[in-house]
């Protein structure tokens, strides 16, 4: 989606978030739970999204994750992202999001939730931006805001990163002063 797509409705109040919380399952992932015989769990990320991430760090968008599952692959992953704010194991993800607030000074009016699922909703109807991947579930698209296009898994997390960094700037001038920055520099290849 190109920003200017966004719904007019909620480009203000996109353009001042400062903090997203992504779920994980469903939202970072397809929502697929793979497992190999010896019975290790395998999660498969879009590049796509990780670069949506890295991009939203780089223009001053906090990114937390909230999720009801533990994995090594997820941590692993977390670490490359360099996502500070990682809670795993929370089915009460509402428990996880007041720990949160009392570790960032972000108000509620300025926090983004991406989510697919019931699990997400108790944080969804706290922040000023709740967002729906496309195949959420119906209650999750009836709560948000704004329902990107994308799957979870399949490119939502960067569709959600190009929509509220171009309700605040030119999106190709802040992907532009970001290859400028990283091009050649380790990291990059992170995404």
């Amino acid at each position: 989606m190109h920003p200017a797509a966004m719904p007019n409705h909620i480009k203000a109040v996109a353009a001042t978030i400062s903090l997203v919380i992504l779920d994980v399952d469903g939202v970072l992932t397809d929502g697929t739970l793979a497992y190999t015989e010896s019975g290790e769990r395998v999660k498969n990320f879009n590049a796509k999204d990780g670069l949506g991430i890295r991009l939203m760090q780089s223009n001053n968008i906090e990114v937390a994750v909230i999720t009801a599952r533990q994995s090594p692959p997820l941590a692993k992953r977390m670490q490359d992202l360099r996502i500070e704010h990682f809670y795993t194991g929370y089915d009460n993800k509402l428990a996880a999001f007041e720990m949160l607030l009392e570790k960032v000074s972000f108000d509620e009016s300025r926090i983004a939730y991406v989510g697919d699922d019931i699990l997400d909703l108790p944080v969804m109807r706290r922040v000023a931006l709740p967002i729906a991947v496309g195949d959420a579930h119906f209650t999750v698209k009836d709560e948000a805001k704004w329902t990107v296009s994308q799957l979870g898994g399949r490119g939502a997390v960067r569709e959600v990163a190009d929509g509220l960094i171009g309700a605040r700037t030119d999106v190709t001038d802040a992907y532009n002063r970001f290859l400028a920055h990283h091009v050649g520099k380790s990291g990059l290849d992170k995404a």
